[in-house]
This record gives structure tokens, C-alpha cells and sequence, in this order.
């Protein structure tokens, strides 16, 4: 991970924005609390403008809250890192001009030839289900479940393989919604995140990034 003094600790990072002139966009967590900021050294006249783009984008999909010195944080005050990471790679994705909305706690798996849902059973714990007639429903479940547990840092349930839990014990249904998309292949999922951060590497500020 990059340090930098001012801005805190990068975590993640998208090297060219297909969305504006293929500029640099990174998220910082604070070193002092469980905030994260969105920031681009780039110039260029509009940037600030498609920051605010991703910024609203991880508040809708992710639930997060704005705090009075602009940073972003989960409201439980936990830092859900890893969810993070991934929140801010498809907030990236969405072009400025899009409205985002919070996703659906179910998903069409195709391998299953059917719907999964998840339900929220309270105090952050998560249960994946069949909705209808699912092939191999009792394998799907177990590996959706097991792929939000990867993804979101959440923590397995003894005896219940279907189910995950938020260690900090509060909901997170746009946060889990957001996830769930990614959750049936985690694996692709997790070398996306690593290509797109080694498509470049962040440098000094310019006009030009």
C-alpha cells in the first residue's frame, strides 16, 4: 500500500478512468480513523466534478455517509476495508452521468438456473436462500455465502454454511446487495481487482494524468 502524508493511506487504486480522459483515481483510508477519502491529482478542468460522481456513487451502492470534513465512513464506524476496495472499484465503472440506486438483495445465478436471495436475520448476520426451484440450491447458497465472506471480510457461521456475518454486528443491505454480484465467481472478481490496479502506477501530479 502507498503512503502519503496529507491524505492518508492508499488501498486502492483505478490507473485510467474510462469515464474522464483516463486519469488516476485512488481511495485513501485515514490513519487515525475508519474514513476514506476519493482523491485524483489530476488538473484537469471537470475532475473534481468526476470525483463527486464516484463519491455519490459509493454512498448510494454502499450506504455510506458523508462526514463534516468530506470524508466518507460506514455508519457502524467500522472499516469494512475489503468491501471498500470493491465498493470503490464498480463505483468507478459507473459513467457520471448515471443515477445510482442500491441493488437488489437477490441475484440469477447461472449455474443454478435460478434466483438467490439473501435475507437479513438481524445484528449483521446474512442468509443466503433458493427463491423457487434452484439446481444444486444447497451447493449455490453455500458458495454465494462463501463468497461474500471473501469479499465483505465478514466471518463464517459455525454450522451454517448458507449464512455470513459483519463482524460489527449492524446491517449493511446496499453494502451486501453490491457484493452479491460479485460473490458467485470471487475468484474473477478478485484478479479483476488486481488487473485493473496494475494497468499503471499513480505518479506526481500533471497537468496531463
Amino acid at each position: 500500500m502507498a503512503r502519503t502524508l496529507d491524505i492518508g493511506t492508499r488501498i486502492e487504486l483505478v490507473s485510467m478512468d474510462p469515464h474522464f480522459h483516463d486519469i488516476s483515481i485512488s481511495l485513501y483510508r485515514q490513519d487515525t480513523i475508519a474514513a476514506y477519502l476519493v482523491h485524483t491529482y489530476s488538473s484537469l478542468a471537470s475532475a473534481a466534478e468526476r470525483i463527486a460522481s464516484v463519491v455519490a456513487a459509493m454512498k448510494a451502492l454502499g450506504g455510506l455517509e458523508e462526514t463534516d470534513d468530506g470524508l466518507m465512513r460506514f455508519p457502524c464506524g467500522d472499516a469494512h476495508q475489503q468491501a471498500i476496495r470493491r465498493l470503490f472499484l464498480d463505483s468507478c465503472k459507473l459513467a457520471p452521468e448515471t443515477d445510482p440506486e442500491p441493488r437488489p438483495l437477490h441475484i440469477f445465478d447461472k449455474k443454478a438456473d435460478g434466483t438467490i436471495a439473501i435475507s437479513s436475520l438481524g445484528a449483521g448476520l446474512y442468509e443466503a436462500h433458493p427463491q423457487g426451484d434452484v439446481q444444486g440450491a444447497e451447493r449455490r447458497v453455500a458458495t454465494i455465502a462463501r463468497g461474500l465472506i471473501r469479499l465483505g471480510e465478514m466471518e463464517e457461521v459455525a454450522d451454517e454454511p448458507n449464512q455470513a456475518r459483519f463482524t460489527c454486528g449492524q446491517a449493511h443491505d446496499a453494502l451486501v446487495g453490491l457484493l452479491l454480484v460479485r460473490a458467485p465467481n470471487v475468484r474473477a472478481a478478485m484478479r479483476e481487482a488486481g488487473e485493473m490496479a496494475s494497468r499503471g502506477v499513480l505518479s506526481a501530479p500533471s497537468a496531463q494524468e
